[in-house]
């Protein structure tokens, strides 16, 4: 049971970072639709100067970056019962409740960090620093699960 302090979460619950999803879809959108619209505004005489290999260049570029955007925007930190899956670009990575011993995000860091049981740490790039007061609400509701859901032989 959650303290009076705690910002109790149902489970199951998926963590999402704000900004950059909406930087992701809405400015690669708008800059899919600004490139295309130039495209076809410039003369056709201009655009047949270009080669095959200049325009699969630039094509190659736009899809590299519409994937680095959606691995971006696709992060997030899936909590449920059973542990917590941290998806980060196009890895997941699952861990059970009692191997996660802390999450952190300090000031100026871009994402939080969970600290393991191992004396490890993983990236949780689900809960953005840029996203401020709702990251930390966030490390607070995945803070008071971490609590709630971890279990010792003693249980302490």
């Amino acid at each position: 049971m959650p303290a009076a302090s705690d910002p109790g979460v149902a489970l199951p619950h998926t963590f999402r970072p704000r900004g950059v999803r909406i930087a992701a879809y809405l400015f690669g959108g708008l800059l899919l639709l600004v490139a295309t619209v130039i495209w076809f505004s410039l003369p056709q005489n201009v655009r047949d100067q270009f080669t095959l290999f200049q325009r699969g260049t630039v094509i190659f570029f736009a899809v590299a970056a519409c994937v680095a955007g959606q691995a971006l925007a696709r992060s997030r930190i899936e909590a449920n019962a059973h542990g917590a899956t941290v998806v980060n670009g196009y890895k997941s990575r699952h861990f059970d409740w009692n191997e996660i011993v802390s999450i952190t995000l300090g000031g100026g860091n871009p994402w939080a960090k969970l600290d393991l049981s191992d004396g490890t740490s993983v990236s949780a790039m689900g809960i953005q620093g840029s996203d401020g007061a709702r990251a930390m609400t966030q490390v607070k509701q995945v803070r008071a699960l971490i609590r709630q859901q971890s279990h010792t032989d003693r249980n302490d």
